[in-house]
């Protein structure tokens, strides 16, 4: 799993690491580190150490579960979604805990590593930037480069912030074995206000030094000022948030408008399933690449229906599956909507079919059986120990022209879209519509909240009604359901239901599925709960730092409430 660039990095370490080589075969650099005076005097190793910082590259950094941490879960085995109300995953990998509410700051699970991580990072971005100045190299170059840094900085920022509220914030200072661990200043948690602050302001530097486009291919993946300005929106609509309460729902409009009249981005015209299939369209902001041979998770196989030879993997709930709306533009609660509870799967939006799989969907040589008795994909089928606990299968993200045969082969090439164009437009219309209503324009806009919204669901292969919303409130409820359908399996609904500060609803319904059994003239759907226990407490709002980090600092760092 790695970016595409022109030179693999482990060919660059790997040739400093036998330079490093000596006759004394006592005292020899190990292979797996690169020396600090490389990095520092050698500037095709320093953009290598620069490149692996959105990825990270040594065995420590990676999850519990193996995988290579970059920003956020991605596909690794269970997927973010699965803390949520989209999805549970199959086999536990400790996402129950986070569904149950039983996380604790020793019992964290898959959860446990973002703390620890993103400071990593930062000390590693801290020290690139310190010793970049005496790098032989074009002013420009190094313009870039620290833009890139600090992008990447902020990232980690705005990770810790959206998941522990306030952090501490190291500035450019790198910590060594020499310094005093003791000090507070290593401690001490900034109010969310002023993470926020620093974070946003590191963005608007990084967006001033960092180009407006890539260069060439083995740069794709790489920040852009898109990148550095799409992510100050983010944060600053964070900011704005009930949870938050830091910021405008002004300036969060202003800073969503900002990516949009850098008239780059657009609305891919490919389909919505085929978007997180290709390396390269007009709606992606920010992404990760896979390449050939690359190592990391194999997508069809981690979730692909038992009855392939799956795993079943992130199996999407019923609470998703209802929100879907009827191509009348209707949800399936309106009695005008044409629903019908025999043939629930007819005549959804577009996304529901590009997204999930549901009992009769086509998929590969025949149609999905979710059916009891003997359904292919049901508990009767092959492999009944990797059958879905929900009815459902995951389809997005998954490229049938993939082999199912061998999960340690070749991985898929798709894409993770950290940042796309429709985020930037849902976030502009939730902000536009909380600072001036749904079809005010506000100020320096060139659209309104509706408009926004639109944009979205009128993208080709969708065209889904224009939202129908008479008011402020009606457009809130519109917006949260389409940022629910059109961002599902993103890692965005975990932060928006705390953001919201409606988790304590969303959260504690029951993780629902559905039991689909095959009679005589057709099928009959029994709802029914798929995972027991589901639970949430206000203390969830925000994850608990790791009791390891506590021990560290000497009990200087403080808890968050409620742990």
């Amino acid at each position: 799993m790695k970016l595409m660039y022109r030179k693999p990095l482990y060919m660059v370490l790997g040739a400093m690491s036998l330079a490093a080589c000596k006759k004394d075969f006592l005292n020899v650099t190990p292979t797996s580190i690169v020396a600090s005076s490389a990095i520092s005097s050698d500037t095709s190793v320093f953009e290598a150490f620069v490149t692996a910082r959105y990825i990270g590259t040594r065995l420590q950094d990676k999850e519990a579960d193996g995988s290579n941490p970059g920003f956020g879960r991605g596909f690794e085995y269970s997927m973010m979604s699965s803390f949520t109300d989209e999805s549970i995953y199959n086999n536990d990998d400790a996402t129950w805990l986070i569904q149950r509410g039983q996380l604790a700051p020793e019992n964290l699970g898959s959860a446990g590593v973002i703390w620890g991580r993103s400071y990593r990072s930062i000390r590693e971005c801290n020290y690139a930037l310190s010793i970049l100045p005496g790098l032989t190299m074009s002013q420009g170059h190094k313009t870039r480069l620290e833009g890139e840094l600090k992008f990447i900085r902020a990232y980690r920022y705005h990770d810790l912030i959206r998941n522990y509220g306030k952090v501490v914030l190291m500035g450019d200072r790198v910590v060594g074995l020499t310094d005093n661990l003791q000090d507070p200043a290593l401690f001490t948690r900034a109010s969310i206000k002023d993470g926020l602050d620093y974070t946003v302001a590191q963005l608007d530097d990084a967006a001033a030094k960092l180009p407006l486009n890539n260069d060439g291919t083995w740069e794709l993946g790489r920040a852009t000022r898109g990148a550095a300005l799409a992510l100050k929106a983010r944060l600053l609509l964070y900011a704005a948030s009930p949870l938050y309460n830091s910021g405008t729902w002004a300036a969060a409009a202003t800073a969503a408008q900002a990516v949009i009249a850098l008239n780059k981005y657009g609305i891919y015209a490919g389909g919505y399933r085929n978007m997180f299939l290709v390396n390269e369209t007009n709606e992606v902001i920010f992404e990760r690449l896979f390449t050939k041979n690359a190592n990391h998770v194999h997508l069809e196989i981690a979730n692909g229906p038992n009855g392939y030879g799956g795993w079943a993997g992130n199996s999407p709930l019923q609470n998703l599956v209802d929100d879907y709306e009827m191509t009348s533009g209707k949800p399936i609660t309106d009695p005008t909507s044409g629903y019908d509870q025999n043939e629930p799967y007819a005549n959804r939006d577009p996304r529901f079919y590009a997204t999930i799989l549901f009992n009769g969907a086509p998929y590969r040589e025949r149609n999905i059986e979710t059916f009891v008795p003997d359904g292919k994909d049901s508990r009767d089928g092959i492999d009944n120990w990797n059958t879905t606990k929900t009815g459902y299968y995951l389809k997005k993200y998954m490229n049938d022209a993939y082999p199912l045969q061998n999960p340690w082969g070749n991985a898929g090439f798709q894409p993770w879209i950290y940042i796309r164009y429709a985020e930037v437009l849902l976030n502009f219309a939730e902000a536009a519509n909380e600072s001036v209503g749904p079809d005010a324009v506000p100020t320096g806009a060139t659209m309104s909240a509706r408009q926004a919204v639109n944009m979205v669901r009128k993208r080709v292969g969708v065209n889904m009604p224009d939202v129908i919303a008479s008011n402020q409130s009606a457009m809130r409820e519109a917006i949260r359901r389409e940022r629910r359908i059109e961002l599902a399996f993103e890692e965005h609904r975990f932060y928006d239901v705390r953001r919201w500060k409606i988790a304590d609803v969303t959260e504690n319904k029951p993780a629902a599925g559905v039991t689909i059994t095959k009679t005589a003239t057709g099928f009959t759907y029994t709802p029914k709960v798929a995972l027991d226990g589901r639970r949430f407490e206000t203390k969830h709002y925000w994850l608990p730092i790791p009791r390891s980090e506590i021990q560290a600092s000497g009990g200087q760092l403080q808890q968050n409430e409620g742990y």
